[in-house]
């Protein structure tokens, strides 16, 4: 070590417009790049220090990592990953050390962005041909051929092919969260969530993996319609203002941007750090993403925008869509709801009623929200087989005979086969409640004579709020029953035809079932 020693030498008017391509010489921020100088000897990184400390590049200066050893190079890199160059020796404590150092930064850390420069004053320990052929490195010089000019130079040509790298590095890491989030967001098919969820992924693409800037970016998603803007959701401080007019929390400079932004149907970025994004769907919605925070959106921040905005504007009509077919489906099965009613002569708010009750039957049962809605929107399907049930059954006046009560009871399968080859979720449970919603707890129902929970929970929920209305309805072979009689039956068929905790929460909310019936009569 000592022989190698002794042979060392040496407003609208300041925005900046969405679709604007000019290069931002600050894109990768102001903090400074990092050169880490690895060297045994004192005056090597004394003297580089010297000749580059008023190196600048894109407005940014250097920061000096000293590392003394190949196992300090080591620890340093591994709490430094964000180094663009290293100036590394290769005779250290070893005659090979350096070489150790490339190997573990290239092998083991996978860091493929730094640029190694070999400065070696002993070139018989490591020939170039040999180091370049075998090992991952950016350039290679001897001591005595260094002087500050070639210094200088090989660090700006260093520091331009790292940036370049880490710019690319960056979208490539973009656009892998843009397929994630896009898969993510395939899935959503509620719009105020797919809303939330677009913010959020975001704010993950710009934060860079960050957790600080987790923290600093917030925002939130308008629904335009006429004059109002109606906040579907937000994250950050802007969390608790979903639904409410975002007039009342913005300030009207932001609103008259926003105003500009609707005319014109573009986006801006803007130069105090803030992003209102643009999107309008086929169906003609238009919808604004505001975002605030971030601490400066880089080039390659507004291409991923505007790649997921993309992805955005698509997946968001197919959800519209989504919803318009189901939207749909429901009037279609609330009609036919009707008609089957109409039909039976009895009151055609029969099956809004039941439907109501069901959902909130459902809810307090412990069922999901989604599960409520589903209730909700088959349950006016329960006696939908009765289409193939003779009129003059239906319509008649005095007591069925027993035939004729078999027939009837026909319309329970009847229902069932009209739904059951359906793959979607809300005709497939109206097949469940038309088949079911005739059974009895206590196993003496029809069609098939289920007993307790082998009766599907939505088959339970209709029986309850069917027979609850239709008590109180008049129909061709009786009139409405009083209130009091037909609650004093509910207690009396507890266990009997009705789940006994349905009961219990039938009337634990009897104030809310009588003020539907109340308001659907």
């Amino acid at each position: 070590m000592e022989e190698k020693k002794k042979n060392k030498t040496p407003k609208l008017d300041n925005f900046v417009f969405a679709e604007e391509k000019k290069e931002n010489v600050k894109r990768l921020g102001k903090s400074p790049w990092k050169i880490m100088i690895v060297d045994d000897e004192e005056e090597v990184h004394n003297v580089t220090k010297m000749v580059l400390k008023d190196v600048t590049y894109k407005g940014k200066g250097l920061k000096f990592i000293h590392a003394y050893t190949a196992s300090e190079a080591i620890k340093l890199i591994d709490k430094n990953p964000d180094t663009a160059i290293i100036l590394l020796d290769v005779v250290m404590e070893e005659d090979d050390a350096g070489l150790g150092v490339i190997k573990y930064i290239r092998d083991t850390l996978y860091n493929k962005l730094v640029r190694i420069v070999i400065r070696t004053g002993q070139p018989g320990e490591a020939p170039e041909k040999q180091v370049i052929v075998e090992y991952d490195i950016n350039d290679y010089r001897e001591k005595t051929e260094l002087t500050s000019q070639k210094l200088f130079s090989t660090i700006i040509a260093s520091l331009r092919a790292y940036e370049s790298l880490l710019t690319i590095d960056i979208n490539r890491k973009g656009l892998e969260k843009i397929i994630e989030a896009s898969a993510r967001l395939l899935d959503l098919q509620s719009a105020d969530k797919f809303a939330y969820e677009v913010l959020e992924e975001l704010k993950r693409i710009l934060a860079h993996d960050k957790e600080s800037d987790l923290e600093n970016i917030c925002g939130f998603v308008i629904e335009h319609t006429d004059d109002s803007y109606i906040i579907k959701c937000g994250i950050g401080k802007y969390k608790e203002q979903a639904n409410k007019n975002a007039k009342s929390i913005m300030s009207e400079e932001t609103l008259s941007l926003i105003d500009n932004i609707i005319i014109s149907g573009t986006s801006y970025y803007f130069e105090n750090n803030r992003y209102i994004g643009y999107f309008k769907s086929r169906a003609g919605s238009e919808n604004i993403i505001y975002l605030e925070g971030q601490k400066h959106f880089k080039q390659s921040d507004r291409y991923l925008i505007e790649i997921l905005g993309t992805t955005i504007s698509s997946i968001y009509d197919n959800i519209c869509l989504t919803r318009e077919i189901e939207d749909t489906q429901k009037e279609i099965l609330f009609t036919l709801g009707e008609v089957v009613e109409s039909r039976s002569l009895e009151t055609i708010n029969h099956v809004r009623r039941v439907a109501e009750y069901s959902k909130l039957l459902a809810l307090r049962y412990g069922l999901s929200k989604e599960a409520a809605e589903l209730i909700k929107e088959a349950s006016p399907m329960h006696d939908v087989g009765k289409v193939g049930i003779l009129d003059s059954i239906l319509h008649k006046p005095s007591k069925l005979s027993d035939q004729e009560f078999l027939s009837v009871k026909k319309h329970t399968t009847i229902g069932y086969d009209i739904f059951k080859r359906s793959e979607r979720k809300l005709l497939k449970t109206a097949a469940i409640i038309a088949l079911q919603h005739h059974e009895r707890f206590d196993g003496t129902g029809y069609p098939h004579g289920l007993s307790g929970e082998k009766i599907h929970i939505f088959g339970r929920i209709t029986c309850l709020a069917d027979i609850f209305d239709a008590l109180g309805s008049d129909s061709v072979y009786k009139k409405a029953w009083p209130l009091e009689k037909i609650l004093d039956y509910i207690k009396e068929q507890r266990g009997k035809i009705f789940d006994p905790k349905l009961v219990d929460i039938f009337f634990e909310n009897l104030e809310e079932i009588l003020q539907i019936k109340k308001t659907l009569q």
